[in-house]
């Protein structure tokens, strides 16, 4: 992906990177930054679900603590042990998302996020103005896709979904 959007500099003109601060699209944001000569800077806010206690623990060992306890069966206002809830998910992402927006639009750079795919499907939810819920299907996110989203005639639109050209 990096010699990807190196070698397509003029299309995606990226100015610096965000990423999510956890440890896997960290190190995918640090590998682009190197590739593109750019600095990037972690955030929580582009973070996954805060699972709590789960974070981290074994699928079989999760379903014996916590049997049955999945993203899609809490209700929208009932957290994760020791985590937040998927009404607290969707708020911190719309606000992370918003705040990036704006401040684009008044500095007029681009910017790469690297994130995690329940964002990326929170996002396309707010682009396309539909309702999200953690019961909803997932947008398609392949690992390593570009989206990319551009301020046009005064409005925000997804001109790039799940692209892989670089694979």
């Amino acid at each position: 992906m990096g010699q990807y959007l190196s070698e397509h500099k003029h299309d995606f003109n990226i100015h610096r990177i965000v990423c999510s601060d956890l440890q896997r699209a960290s190190q995918t944001a640090a590998i682009l930054a190197n590739q593109l000569g750019l600095p990037f800077h972690g955030s929580e806010g582009w973070r996954e679900t805060n699972n709590g206690l789960l974070a981290g623990m074994p699928h079989a060992l999760a379903e014996e603590r916590f049997p049955g306890l999945y993203f899609s069966s809490l209700g929208m206002d009932e957290k994760y042990p020791g985590g937040e809830s998927p009404q607290e998910n969707f708020a911190r992402i719309k606000e992370t998302f918003v705040r990036l927006c704006q401040n684009q639009l008044e500095i007029n750079e681009n910017v790469l996020v690297v994130t995690h795919g329940g964002v990326i499907n929170i996002i396309y939810h707010i682009m396309k103005d539909i309702v999200w819920s953690n019961k909803n299907p997932f947008f398609p996110a392949a690992n390593t896709s570009l989206h990319k989203i551009e301020h046009r005639g005064g409005r925000l639109e997804l001109t790039l979904e799940n692209a892989t050209p670089h694979l």
